[in-house]
């Protein structure tokens, strides 16, 4: 991969980023996606965001070899520390992170979050830690979509600022999602259902709360997806 050949769920983020865009991409690796929307001319200014030294040095030299650094601004620092109110950001993306570690990232940075008009989110897994952040903080799902790559299936949330309300199934499949219920999501589903299930069938035969209520969540979230499968 690289900017010129992104991956197929980078390039699925990527095209959620309006024309004219600033943007911030945190955890941006070799900052493959910006210098590929800097190509596009579909960014005007861009921060590459790294908080570890070694894909903070690959991305600065990604943005110096592809003559972009006067649109692409490489930044090292904790999340959203790598924003600053003068950049003037209108999206933030943040991409192949873990569902709670996205949410951690945006509590932690929610006043420099709060300065965009658009996030784009892309977690590998736990989609429904997002989701319940949004809601917590008021922002609202404008488009979901869930895709396959190399035998992964991965999930996009875009989010804007406003209200909305979301059921305990809603939080877990995506509000979106689960109306369009593609061959992708009902892959994925299947998949876990019959986790969960196998997880079900091997708790231990006990009174202790703890694995009564974890048997109860499993078979709730296995309710949830046949009501929509």
């Amino acid at each position: 991969m690289n900017s010129e050949q992104l991956s197929e769920r980078l390039k699925q983020v990527g095209s959620y980023v309006r024309p004219g865009a600033r943007l911030a991409d945190i955890g941006s690796d070799h900052a493959y996606l910006p210098c590929y929307l800097a190509h596009q001319a579909i960014i005007e200014f861009a921060i590459a965001g790294e908080v570890v030294k070694g894909p903070f040095q690959s991305a600065e030299r990604q943005v110096k070899s592809e003559g972009l650094t006067d649109t692409i601004e490489v930044r090292m620092g904790d999340g959203l520390d790598v924003v600053r109110a003068e950049d003037a950001i209108s999206e933030i993306t943040i991409a192949g992170m873990g569902g709670p570690l996205i949410a951690k990232i945006l509590e932690r940075g929610k006043v420099k979050a709060d300065l965009a008009e658009r996030l784009i989110l892309q977690p590998n897994v736990h989609a429904r830690a997002i989701r319940e952040w949004a809601l917590q903080n008021n922002w609202k799902i404008i488009a979901e979509e869930i895709l396959e790559e190399n035998e992964k299936i991965y999930e996009i949330l875009v989010l804007e600022k406003g209200l909305m309300e979301l059921t305990d199934q809603q939080k877990l499949l995506g509000p979106l999602l689960m109306q369009d219920k593609s061959l992708v999501f009902q892959k994925k589903w299947n998949r876990e259902v019959v986790e969960w299930q196998r997880i079900v069938a091997n708790l231990p035969t006990t009174e202790r709360p703890d694995v009564q209520q974890k048997g109860q969540e499993l078979e709730q979230k296995i309710q949830y997806v046949k009501e929509v499968l």
